[in-house]
């Protein structure tokens, strides 16, 4: 599985980003996918999950209300829709696969460490 970002650049605070994220051998069903960002000098973070199967969504609280994550099955595309973006959101900007598992209620769907697959990043920066 190979995973490629796309969609990140620079907005002014306020505006809107769409990213986007699809690749080889990506498959939605059962599995849990994360958007995560990492901004200079911080640890990764996770914001917004989503379970295929049930398509159950999950936000951090930083980005709920701000973000949308969702999928197109057909496209095999992952999307994570950025409104009103502030300059405490630039960072880059990854997805990242847990195959064949349920993302859960609890913390752990943000723990790195459980995720298989991840691309290579897209830049975000809010000015």
């Amino acid at each position: 599985v190979q995973l490629v970002e796309s969609g990140g650049g620079s907005v002014q605070a306020g505006g809107s980003l769409r990213l986007s994220c699809s690749g080889s051998g990506y498959h939605f069903i059962n599995n849990c996918v994360t958007w995560f960002r990492q901004a200079p000098g911080k640890e990764r973070e996770g914001i917004a999950a989503i379970f295929s199967g049930g398509h159950n969504t999950f936000y951090a609280d930083s980005v709920k209300g701000r973000f949308t994550i969702s999928h197109d099955d057909a496209k095999r595309t992952l999307y994570l829709q950025m409104n009103n973006l502030k300059p405490e959101d630039t960072a880059m900007y990854y997805c990242a696969q847990d195959p064949g598992r349920f993302c859960g209620f609890g913390q752990d769907k943000w723990r790195t460490g459980r995720y298989m697959y991840w691309g290579q990043g897209t830049q975000v920066t809010v000015s």
